[in-house]
């Protein structure tokens, strides 16, 4: 048996059953136990005492667009983790477009790797793209360890990257049900977007209008039949549109296999506050009604929608023009996700129980990352401690992701991480790092 090499004790652990006071043992990186804070501390072991700081399972992120190798002045595994790091996130699971190449075979998911290998803060997995055409290649990146495998239903914005048409999407779809593997879609029909007016220019009203909410609803629907046809698994990835939500809990009540994802942008932001040619705001699917946020916050509560993940999806300055329909589309939020989220939902008179909930361990269990997402024995000792009461304003000049655009400049947010732990080991404190410490992650 490992010998314990560490305690933290904290008056508020959040745990699988509840926020209690309690100390958590860790032996050979792993937690051994989840013990009474009086408990007399195991004789010779150093105690880490936090206090009335809260300690989380280190978030899971399995949104990040890293976009390293190929385009690394957009974004790269070092400043994308430390960035992970300081928002509390020590799991985060890598998207296969906009590095060049794309992980897309085998030997490009090899290149990936080995990218990363000596870069990477937090520990990384990735998933593979399902393209037109690479069918052959799905099941030997699925027996390579990624996760899944992304496609688009609608244009990726990045040529190398095109999306699947519906025949394109059935193929696919078979394949990786025939290994049981898990397909997770964005979710835009191409067809309601060619009908939707499209007006350039900085007004934000345009650019909402060129991205409807029912091309996500048509889009959803036709991917629910697909996979109720073929006993497929499905993940919606950032879901934007409140309207999808019906067909959604249907399909459950019906057996299909389907998950769901949202961003903090979507449950913190709203269109009604989105200023003309402020493009750091534009993604797609958009950012929409505050009624629209209400609902997908509803839908949290109920489990409708699993989990919260950033959908981290960075550019060089340069890319964010005032034109929102030339502009790229994606919001940086990895340092800031757990404290814009925890905002809102303490306003909104949720707990931490919750959002570790949404945003650890439920991220986990959807990609089957066993052992992360609670502070249980046998889990990895993965840690966020959190100041849950202090709040912050967002300077975008003490942000670790390499280009320093952020739709959350100047807001006051509550919860500012204090330390973030990997493995047992203290990777952040305070804002200094240790040496890049995490490890890739395989499936299974």
């Amino acid at each position: 048996m490992p010998e314990l090499e560490r305690v933290l004790r904290s008056t508020r652990v959040v745990t699988p059953t509840g926020t209690r006071a309690a100390q958590v043992t860790v032996a050979d990186g792993v937690i051994a136990g989840v013990l009474p804070h009086d408990a007399p501390p195991p004789a010779g072991v150093p105690v880490e005492e936090l206090g009335d700081a809260a300690l989380l399972p280190g978030l899971v992120d399995t949104h990040v667009h890293v976009n390293d190798p190929g385009r690394t002045d957009w974004e790269g595994f070092w400043t994308a983790t430390r960035a992970a790091a300081a928002g509390g996130i020590t799991t985060l699971v890598d998207m296969p477009l906009n590095s060049l190449p794309p992980t897309t075979t085998p030997a490009h998911l090899a290149l990936k790797q080995d990218t990363a290998r000596p870069r990477a803060h937090v520990d990384v997995g990735f998933w593979g793209g399902a393209l037109p055409g690479n069918t052959e290649e799905l099941r030997p990146l699925h027996d390579a360890g990624v996760f899944g495998f992304k496609c688009f239903l609608s244009p990726s914005g990045v040529e190398e990257f095109p999306p699947l048409d519906q025949g394109q999407l059935a193929v696919a779809l078979a394949e990786i049900a025939g290994f049981d593997g898990l397909l997770i879609v964005h979710a835009e029909d191409p067809h309601t977007l060619d009908g939707a007016p499209q007006r350039p220019g900085p007004q934000y009203a345009d650019f909402l209008a060129s991205r409807p909410g029912e091309a996500e609803n048509q889009a959803i629907e036709n991917l629910i039949g697909q996979a109720a046809r073929l006993g497929a698994r499905v993940h919606v990835l950032h879901l934007s549109a409140a309207s999808a939500l019906p067909a959604i809990a249907a399909a459950r009540r019906d057996g299909v296999r389907i998950t769901v994802e949202s961003c903090p942008h979507f449950l913190t932001l709203t269109a009604e506050e989105v200023p003309d040619g402020a493009t750091e705001f534009k993604c797609c699917p958009p950012i929409r009604e505050a009624a629209n946020r209400d609902a997908l916050w509803a839908a949290l509560a109920d489990g409708t929608i699993d989990c919260v993940v950033s959908d981290h999806s960075p550019s060089t300055a340069e890319l964010k023009t005032g034109d929102f329909a030339t502009a790229w589309g994606g919001i940086s939020s990895l340092q800031l996700g757990l404290p814009a989220v925890w905002t809102e939902a303490r306003r909104r008179g949720h707990t931490l129980d919750d959002v570790v909930r949404w945003m650890s361990e439920a991220p986990a269990r959807v990609a089957g990352l066993t052992a992360k997402g609670a502070i249980a024995p046998g889990k990895d000792a993965d840690f966020t401690v959190l100041d849950p009461e202090e709040t912050f304003t967002v300077d975008p000049a003490a942000l670790q992701h390499r280009n320093r655009v952020t739709a959350y400049a100047g807001r006051t947010l509550r919860g500012v991480v204090r330390s973030t732990w990997l493995r047992g080991r203290r990777i952040l404190h305070e804002g200094a790092y240790t040496e890049p410490a995490g490890r890739l992650l395989e499936r299974g």
